[in-house]
């Protein structure tokens, strides 16, 4: 019985020595083939953040800071966004889910077509906020407003109505 035991043992350490070896050959040629290796730990401070310009598709005056990722790819992404007091995004939607954290200052959602601040809801600082992907909604700010947006790519903003679009009149 003894004899059967070592032999389940030694045959159980085999196979586990084994396995660590066939997953660090995967490894090692997934590292030959080029695949990208994340960094261990990234992390910002205020002064860190570079911000620029935020895409045409959003008013002018917003800026943007891309923390994680890109959001013009299919993947995770972090990015910032910081707009002056009285910015407003007219109704839109995002093809895929969105989730904003309101770093500073206020932003204020509503739902539907057609703006109406008196339908909003106030997001203050330290609020988090989810919408599904196609939910028709507009935004504005109270104040200097950072928020982030951590979601997956790519990300697009679709105006309810296509003249409300800021990169069709920069075209024009």
């Amino acid at each position: 019985m003894d004899e059967i035991r070592r032999f389940d043992m030694r045959k159980g350490f085999w196979i586990a020595v084994a396995s660590v070896l066939l997953l660090a050959g995967g490894v090692v040629a997934a590292e030959k083939k080029g695949m990208a290796k994340m960094p261990e730990h990234t992390m910002y401070t205020p002064a860190d953040i570079q911000w620029v310009d935020a895409p045409p598709v959003l008013p002018p005056g917003a800026k943007m800071a891309v923390l994680e990722g890109d959001p013009s790819k299919p993947g995770f992404f972090a990015m910032r966004l910081k707009a002056p007091d009285g910015y407003k995004i007219m109704p839109h939607w995002h093809p895929n889910v969105e989730r904003i954290t309101v770093i500073s200052g206020t932003l204020n959602m509503g739902l539907g077509d057609k703006f109406d601040e008196s339908k909003g809801h106030a997001m203050t600082a330290g609020t988090y906020g989810t919408m599904q992907p196609k939910v028709h909604h507009y935004a504005w700010t109270t104040g200097e407003t950072e928020l982030q947006i951590t979601t997956l790519g790519p990300w697009k903003l679709v105006y309810v109505n296509s003249a409300d679009d800021p990169s069709k009149s920069a075209k024009k």
